[in-house]
């Protein structure tokens, strides 16, 4: 009966906010979004232009954020001696529930946590990521793309690991965990408590700034411009009215970001992979149907990764294009997906990690390459008029352009993928960002809604904005995250190296349950 009348308010709650949304649209004036966009797009460039510093280095810069976060890659790919290869065999057999145990503490299952966590990642980084990455970097962004999926694996099971390991499992059965906690309890369990608290704070901070940003703000923009896109461009009813499609997604995120991290899970698990396949499926259709012209485009990608004609700067410039957007889309390092892996049902943190592999696998190595191949394959990025403000083929309407090339209704099916990769998105990085924010102020209903009134608040502001100020914002909030989590990574690598030989050593041995 609870459950019955919990879900009739959902359902009251929802047609109140759409009758409200109407009232709202007739009261809004015409230039509403381009006053969002003046009064915060100096902001947002303030922000990125301090993150994001960088070194001249011939006709090129070398942002100092992208190289410490190749460094922490690499340094874990060597150090847990290639874990990205050897484990892989081993990350699908824990995911497809061989070594699932539902009577361990947490809340969701290893299958779902993967799906939340992807949905986080999996979703406009990919279609709409990789467009600006070719449009800045060119075709062999790709190439440095693909390279950090690879290493961003091992990256991505040592904090995974870590967020389990040092998660905490309150008397309610629900669960906090990530590098908030691991840095606080972890680095307090070496001696450095003073220094872990700092990293804790400053790490949740800027966790609320990328749920905003990247996790909100650019998944509302991007997915109303495709369905704007879709719908006939200037003869839209929602042209110009970004906030409007903003408060009605917004809504819907509300509706679902009320039940916490299980309901969230439900949702993913049913539009992630749904929504995934369909995406490739439609890539995989466009390279058969240009068969014949593949060589050449993975001869153009490949080439124009070393860019031999703009010399070693050249380089140096579409290498940190590459490793940005596939850092923005696959967040390996960042800390993000370890709150998500928390959450899991089990008694052994390292078999989380393991499931996290297949995570910076399918979103970057899988699906970002199938974008670029399909975008290289039409030519659509060769068109001068590339702009990256969403006025033109900018974002996820250059993708649009290159699906429609070889499939002219496709737009309009992106448009529905875009929106629920979006929302999926959304809704994962709502819990992200909450769960920072309840770590700062503490686990209280009143801090729980005071978040999500501002979180939603910003979907609004997300729609209205223009894509190049949103990028600058959301870049520089998840680049910040590194800071503190890949210093933790490091003083408890120690640690994570020690759990793995002793959870492989007991697996070998059969003393982990697998179930039958």
């Amino acid at each position: 009966m609870k459950i019955g009348i919990f879900k009739r308010r959902r359902v009251l709650w929802l047609l109140v906010a759409l009758v409200a949304i109407v009232v709202l649209a007739l009261q809004v004036p015409e230039d509403f979004d381009s006053k969002i966009n003046t009064t915060l797009s100096p902001i947002t460039d303030a922000v990125s232009s301090v993150i994001f510093y960088a070194v001249p280095f011939g006709e090129s810069e070398i942002k100092l954020i992208v190289v410490w976060l190749i460094i922490v890659a690499v340094s874990f790919t060597f150090y847990l001696r290639f874990i990205n290869i050897w484990g892989f065999a081993h990350a699908i057999a824990v995911v497809s529930g061989k070594y699932t145990d539902p009577t361990q503490p947490g809340e969701v299952s290893h299958f779902r946590a993967l799906t939340a966590a992807l949905s986080g990642t999996v979703g406009l980084g990919n279609i709409a990521g990789v467009a600006v990455a070719i449009a800045l970097g060119g075709p062999g962004a790709t190439v440095w793309m693909v390279a950090a999926g690879f290493f961003g694996m091992a990256s991505k099971f040592a904090e995974c690991t870590l967020g389990v390991k040092y998660r905490i499992v309150h008397e309610d059965g629900t669960v906090s965990g990530g590098p908030m906690f691991y840095l606080s309890r972890g680095l307090a369990e070496i001696g450095l408590a003073r220094l872990g608290r700092g990293l804790a704070i400053f790490f949740a901070m800027m966790c609320i700034g990328g749920a905003i940003g990247a996790g909100n703000m650019f998944q509302a923009n991007q997915a109303y411009q495709q369905f704007v896109n879709a719908t006939g461009g200037e003869a839209s009813f929602f042209y110009n009215q970004g906030w409007l499609f903003g408060l009605t997604l917004a809504v819907l995120v509300g509706l679902v970001i009320l039940g916490g991290i299980k309901s969230i899970a439900g949702v993913t698990a049913r539009i992630v992979p749904f929504m995934g396949g369909l995406y490739l499926l439609a890539g995989f259709i466009i390279v058969g149907m240009n068969a014949e012209q593949v060589p050449t485009a993975l001869a153009v990608i490949i080439e124009s990764a070393f860019t031999p004609e703009a010399g070693f700067g050249g380089l140096i410039g579409v290498l940190m294009m590459g490793v940005q957007r596939a850092t923005f889309s696959n967040e390996a390092g960042i800390g993000s997906a370890p709150i998500a892996y928390a959450s899991v049902q089990t008694a052994e943190p390292i078999s989380v990690g393991f499931v996290s592999l297949l995570e910076p696998f399918i979103d970057t190595i899988v699906i970002c390459t199938m974008t670029a191949l399909v975008i290289v394959l039409s030519g659509v990025y060769l068109e001068k008029e590339i702009y990256l403000d969403g006025n033109a083929l900018g974002g996820v309407l250059m993708t649009s352009a290159a699906f429609a090339k070889s499939i002219d209704w496709f737009p309009y099916v992106l448009a529905v993928a875009v929106t629920l990769f979006a929302f999926s998105t959304i809704i994962t990085w709502s819990y992200y960002g909450l769960k920072c924010w309840t770590y700062l102020f503490g686990k209280t209903l009143m801090a729980d809604r005071i978040f999500k009134i501002m979180f939603l608040s910003f979907t609004i502001v997300g729609s209205a904005m223009g894509l190049g100020s949103i990028i600058a914002f959301s870049d520089a909030m998840i680049f910040a995250m590194t800071f503190p989590n890949a210093i933790g990574l490091y003083l408890l690598a120690g640690k994570l190296r020690a759990d793995l030989r002793s959870y492989w050593t007991r697996l070998k041995a059969g003393e982990i349950a697998r179930q039958t």
